[in-house]
């Protein structure tokens, strides 16, 4: 079985364990988990892209896809077991799901995308495609798409891969029925590792895709109108 990864506001504030990973606590629970951090000096400051807005901000996003019935309760039961679901159709294929306080990440790995190309690898295909299906049938959430690299090679090219990137998976996304409306996409390049540039292995976690959704509440959507 999958180990969901945690992600709390908390994080800045935890102690990092071994090479890749740190404990956090579930302040619904009080349990301690495990959840990936960025690490080398970093700490939780690498996280910050997580813990902020979506991109291009909420209120126009909501208006422009169209979201105008979201449930009361959305976020929380209707989130886990959104979260269930996308667990199930990625078990087995090295995609990570992060939770945190109100969206969640689906991490995908560097083996999506083939050294220097945009093209999804076949292999990632059918995982995309049902995560693309599970979108389709919760249609009260926003999506981002981030595009994450390592260190090697220039900031410059980095950052261009991984708005690169970004952009088909979204593209891909859209393809299979997701609504435009609801999708932005951004390239962060290297600026935030999970792992230590300083070895080919963290190298590789650090290349990565993330798919980060935002369900949307009743709340949300009286603000926004």
């Amino acid at each position: 079985m999958k180990t969901k990864k945690i992600l709390t506001s908390a994080v800045a504030a935890v102690a990092l364990v071994g090479t890749t990973s740190a404990c956090v606590t579930d302040p619904n629970t009080g349990n301690q988990v495990l959840s990936r951090t960025a690490i080398g000096g970093i700490g939780g400051a690498g996280l910050g892209y997580l813990l902020g807005g979506i991109v291009g901000g909420k209120t126009a996003r909501i208006v422009g896809a169209g979201i105008g019935a979201a449930a009361g309760g959305y976020v929380g039961y209707r989130m886990d077991e959104q979260i269930r679901e996308i667990e199930e159709v990625t078990e087995g294929t090295g995609v990570d799901v992060v939770e945190g306080d109100d969206s969640f990440l689906v991490r995908f790995p560097d083996v999506t995308f083939a050294v220097n190309s945009t093209d999804i690898s076949p292999t990632m295909r059918d995982t995309l495609d049902g995560v693309a299906q599970n979108l389709v049938n919760r249609p009260q959430s926003l999506i981002d798409v981030m595009g994450h690299t390592d260190s090697t090679g220039s900031d410059q090219y980095n950052l261009d891969l991984s708005r690169r990137r970004a952009e088909s998976v979204a593209n891909y996304l859209v393809s299979r029925g997701v609504a435009r409306a609801r999708v932005e996409t951004i390239g962060y390049g290297e600026q935030y590792p999970i792992a230590d540039n300083g070895t080919e292995a963290g190298r590789s976690q650090n290349r990565r895709v993330e798919i980060r959704i935002t369900p949307i509440t009743q709340d949300d959507v009286e603000a926004a109108y």
